[in-house]
């Protein structure tokens, strides 16, 4: 009787362990699927997961760069053009992509200068003008907020208020051993443009 007891309570106590490793196991699963659902999000809301349904790719081979790129297309909702306009002189080492009134995607060519973010971050902290705050932070590619401080704003533009905020993004990628520095323009775009151009330069890559 002794050990039926013994048994009994084994029993019990391996039942009640399995419950709470498969309750564990259900827990893990459900937050996984939950982290998913919104892709690469930060606390910021800037997502640049590797979904590109609302783009399509080009070729830049035939405008001097050996790589692909995808854009925005006309279902990104920003007035984005059906035929993006690639605008390059021959000879030249700059390269402008225009998709629509409101993308412009400024490429240029460095040579084998390897350090454009961490020159582009020593520029920005060197400014008395703007505060800057990083959304994105990585070797390859900054994205951020920019706002007018009040000290700073008798050096802005007259054109931009106190309260004024942009945003802008600023990447590099090595194509056969070219760096090529990928920013927005100087006055930057709004939060949901640059998202676009962010994942933009994310796929930028080499034909091989």
């Amino acid at each position: 009787m002794h050990n039926f007891n013994k048994m009994k309570k084994l029993l019990l106590t391996t039942r009640s362990l399995f419950v709470c490793s498969l309750l564990i196991s259900m827990a893990l699963v459900l937050l996984s699927c939950g982290g998913s659902e919104d892709g690469e999000k930060n606390a910021d809301g800037i997502n640049l997961d590797e979904d590109y349904y609302t783009f399509k790719g080009i070729n830049l081979k035939n405008h001097g760069i050996n790589a692909m790129i995808m854009l925005p297309d006309e279902t990104a909702n920003i007035g984005a053009s059906t035929k993006p306009e690639v605008i390059h002189s021959e000879g030249d080492f700059k390269w402008d992509i225009i998709v629509g009134p409101n993308f412009n995607l400024h490429i240029e060519d460095y040579g084998d200068y390897t350090d454009l973010v961490q020159n582009q971050k020593k520029i920005l902290k060197e400014n008395d003008v703007f505060a800057i705050n990083y959304l994105i932070d990585e070797k390859d590619m900054i994205l951020y907020e920019q706002k007018l401080v009040v000290k700073g704003s008798n050096k802005a533009p007259q054109s931009v208020g106190v309260e004024h905020k942009s945003y802008h993004v600023y990447g590099q990628k090595t194509i056969d051993g070219v760096t090529y520095e990928l920013r927005s323009r100087d006055e930057g775009y709004e939060k949901v443009i640059i998202e676009l151009m962010g994942k933009s330069i994310k796929s930028f890559k080499s034909n091989k």
